[in-house]
C-alpha cells in the first residue's frame, strides 16, 4: 500500500489538485479544537519509569520570522496558537515547499518544451512552404493544455525517480540511518555522618586489590589495605556525553552503535569526573557503549547479539543498573493471546569474562609446582517469563519472574603456591576484575612458606574471590494507573533471592561482613542473600514539553550477596550491595529535550562494618 497523507490519516481526504494551504485550512475549520496525540520519543529521566524509544531530531526555535509563503506564516501561527507541534509544523511546511518546487519546475520546463515544440513546427512548416510564401502556426489553447499536462506528468515522474523533486532531500541510505545523542551534566554531593559513625579505616576495595597488585596479609605489611573514603565529605562534578546510530537494514535487521565518556571500562557508569584521569583539563577518553546488531521480522521476535541494553523486564534496579549493557545473545518473543494480554519471554547467554588461554605461559604458571592453570572462562545465563495485562482502559500490569546463573564466579582455594617462585597461581583467574563494594570475598590462593623457610614471617601477597555462587531469582511488577492521564500513579516492586547462597559455606570463607562485638573484636559472618525495592512515582510517564514533571519515593534493602555487587545501582550508597534506605527524587521538563533531575539519596550498611551516606544529585539533561 501507498503512504497516506497528514491529512488522510485522520480522515480528510485531500482533493487532487487542491492547493496545499487550502487543505490546511479545510483541517483547521474541521478540528479547531484538534491537539495532537503525544509523541513517544520524549526524554525520560531517571528515577521514572524507563522506556525504549526513537529519538527526535532536532527542533528550530518557536520564533518564526515573517515568510513571503502565506502557508508558511498560517502554519507559524498555529504553532503559536498551540494547535500544531514544531515537528508537525515543520513536515507541513516541508510539504508545501516540496509540492511547490515541484509545481515550478514542472511548469518551467513544460513552458520550455511546448516553446521548443513551437519552434520546430515553425521551422518545419517554413521548410515545407513555396518561397515567397507566409505560414503562421496556430495551436489551439486545448492542445496546448494537454501538452503542459503530459510534459509535467513526464518531469514529475523523473523527479521521483532522480530524488531532485526536494530540495536537500537525504541520499537513500540516510534515511535508514538515524543519529542521537544526550548529555548530562550533574553536581554530586556527598555527605558522611560526624562523630566517628563510621568504621576507622574505610570499607577494604577489593576491587583495587584484584585488578591490580595483591595485597600482603603477613605482619610484615605496615600498610593497611586500600579503602573507601567513608569520612570525608565531598563535591563532584560529572559529565556525561553519548552519541549513536542505529540503521535500518534490508531484511528486518537492524545494525546500532554508541559512544560514550566515562572515568573508566566500569560497566555502569559512563560518568566522567570533571578534572578527573589526567586533570589540568585533561581530554577524556571515550568507550564503546553499545555495538549490536538485531533481527526482527515483526514485532513480536527479536534476536539480539553484541553489546546491547538490557532486554529483561525490570521494574527497579535492584538487580541491574539501568545504563549497563549486555555483551552476549539475546532473543525475546511476544504474544497478544486475547486484547490486552500479552504474554512474553527472554533467554540470553552472556560472556563476563574469557580467560587468556596464554595465562600459564606469560604469567609463569606452575610449571615449578607441576599443576596446570585451567580455563576459567565466566558467563551469565538467564531467563525469564512474563506478561503485560491491561484488563482496564486506566490499569495496565507488567510482570516477570527471572532465573540467572553466574557460572565459574566464585572463588577456590588454589593448590599450593609458593610466591618467591611464581607470580601467578592456580585460581587467580577466578578473582572479579571489576566489583564495587558489598558482596562477601575469600582467600584465593594457598600461599606456603618457600623452601629453607624454617618458621619465620614471608610475605603473604593474596589476591580474593566471592565466597558464593550466585543463582538469583528475581520477581519484578509494575503497576501503572492512569486515571487522571496525563498524570499517572505508578507502583513499582521487585524481590531477589540469591538461590545458589549457602550459608554455612560462605561464613567459613568470609574475610569481611563480619559483625562487630561489645568488646571490639571480629564477631560472626552477618551477611545474606535477599533483597526488596519498593517504589512510587507521580506525574507524567515522559517529560514531552515544558512543565511536565513527576516525583517519586522509594526504599530499596539488598543484603550482600543477593545480587553481583559488580552489576548493582552504582549511585545508591556510592555503589553496591549490603545497604538499605530510601531515594527520593523529581524531574521537570524545560522543553520536549531538556529537563533537570534531583535525586537525595539516604543509604546504610545492613552487615559488617558501620557505614552510611547521603547523596544529593542535580542532573541537567539534553536530548537530541
Amino acid at each position: 500500500m501507498g503512504s497516506i497523507s497528514m491529512f488522510e490519516r485522520y480522515g480528510f481526504a485531500r482533493r487532487p489538485g487542491a492547493p496545499f494551504a487550502a487543505s490546511l485550512f479545510a483541517l483547521m475549520v474541521a478540528c479547531p479544537s484538534f491537539v495532537w496525540a503525544q509523541q513517544d520519543n520524549a526524554p525520560q529521566a531517571d528515577g521514572a519509569p524507563q522506556e525504549t524509544s526513537p529519538l527526535k531530531r532536532p527542533v528550530v526555535s518557536s520564533t518564526k520570522p515573517t515568510s513571503p509563503n502565506a502557508t508558511v506564516n498560517l502554519v507559524n501561527l498555529l504553532v503559536q496558537q498551540g494547535v500544531l507541534k514544531e515537528d508537525q509544523a515543520q513536515a507541513l511546511i516541508k510539504q508545501a515547499e516540496d509540492e511547490a518546487y515541484v509545481s515550478r519546475q514542472a511548469a518551467k520546463d513544460a513552458t520550455l518544451k511546448a516553446g521548443d515544440a513551437a519552434k520546430a513546427a515553425d521551422a518545419a512548416a517554413a521548410a515545407a512552404a513555396p518561397p515567397g510564401s507566409k505560414h503562421v502556426v496556430y495551436v489551439p489553447e486545448v492542445v496546448k493544455k494537454q501538452l503542459r499536462d503530459e510534459i509535467k506528468k513526464e518531469v514529475m515522474a523523473e523527479a521521483k525517480a532522480d530524488n531532485w523533486a526536494s530540495p536537500g532531500l537525504y541520499p537513500e541510505w540516510a534515511s535508514r540511518v538515524t543519529v542521537y545523542g544526550d548529555l548530562r551534566g550533574r553536581e554530586q554531593e556527598e555527605f558522611f555522618p560526624k562523630g566517628g559513625y563510621n568504621a576507622k579505616g574505610g570499607t577494604i576495595n577489593f576491587n583495587s586489590i584484584n585488578s591490580g597488585s595483591p595485597y600482603d596479609i603477613s605482619g610484615l605489611n605496615l600498610y593497611g589495605p586500600p579503602a573507601y573514603n567513608n569520612s570525608q565529605n565531598a563535591s563532584v562534578f560529572g559529565l556525561r556525553a553519548r552519541l549513536g546510530v542505529t540503521a535500518d537494514l534490508p531484511n528486518s535487521f537492524t545494525a546500532g552503535f554508541r559512544i560514550g565518556t566515562g572515568d573508566s571500562a566500569s560497566p555502569v557508569s559512563t560518568s566522567q569526573t570533571l578534572g578527573g584521569q589526567n586533570g589540568e583539563f585533561s581530554k577524556y577518553s571515550l568507550w564503546v557503549d553499545r555495538a549490536f546488531l538485531k533481527y526482527q521480522p515483526n514485532q513480536d521476535f527479536a534476536l539480539t547479539g553484541g553489546r546491547f541494553d538490557n532486554p529483561f523486564f525490570a521494574a527497579t534496579d535492584l538487580v541491574w543498573f539501568r545504563d549497563l549493557g549486555f555483551d552476549g545473545a539475546a532473543v525475546q518473543a511476544q504474544h497478544e493471546f486475547r486484547p490486552g494480554f500479552t504474554p512474553f519471554v527472554v533467554a540470553g547467554a552472556f560472556p563476563i569474562f574469557n580467560t587468556n588461554l596464554n595465562a600459564g605461559t606469560t604469567q609463569g604458571s606452575s610449571k615449578e609446582l607441576g599443576t596446570t592453570v585451567p580455563s576459567e572462562d565466566k558467563y551469565l545465563f538467564g531467563g525469564q517469563v512474563g506478561f503485560k495485562w491491561k484488563p482496564f482502559p486506566n490499569y495496565e500490569l507488567t510482570a516477570g519472574v527471572s532465573y540467572y546463573d553466574f557460572t565459574n564466579v566464585r572463588g577456590h582455594l588454589s593448590a599450593p603456591c609458593d610466591v618467591t617462585v611464581t607470580t601467578f597461581c592456580s585460581t587467580d583467574g577466578l578473582r572479579p576484575l571489576f566489583a564495587q563494594k558489598g558482596n562477601t570475598y575469600m582467600y584465593l590462593r594457598d600461599i606456603v612458606a618457600p623452601a629453607g623457610n624454617t618458621g619465620g614471617a614471608f610475605a603473604e601477597p593474596e589476591y580474593f574471590g566471592l565466597a558464593s555462587d550466585f543463582r538469583p531469582v528475581d520477581v519484578s511488577a509494575r503497576l501503572d494507573l492512569s486515571h487522571f492521564d496525563p498524570i499517572h500513579v505508578i507502583f513499582d516492586g521487585e524481590y531477589v533471592v540469591n538461590t545458589g547462597f549457602d550459608r554455612g559455606a560462605v561464613s567459613a570463607l568470609a574475610v569481611n561482613n563480619l559483625a562487630g562485638t561489645s568488646n571490639g573484636s571480629i564477631g560472626p559472618y552477618n551477611g545474606g542473600n535477599q533483597g526488596w525495592m519498593a517504589r512510587m512515582t507521580v506525574g507524567d510517564t515522559k517529560l514531552a514539553r515544558f512543565g511536565d514533571w513527576n516525583a517519586s519515593l522509594g526504599y530499596k534493602y539488598l543484603e550482600s550477596d543477593a545480587v553481583m555487587d559488580a552489576f548493582a545501582d552504582s549511585d545508591f550508597g556510592l555503589g553496591g550491595t549490603n545497604l538499605k534506605g530510601y531515594i527520593v527524587g523529581g524531574n521537570f521538563a524545560f522543553s520536549s529535550n531538556v529537563w533537570t533531575t534531583v535525586r537525595w539519596l539516604s543509604a546504610e550498611n545492613i552487615a559488617g562494618s558501620p557505614y552510611a551516606v547521603d547523596v544529593l544529585q542535580v542532573d541537567l539533561n539534553a536530548k537530541f
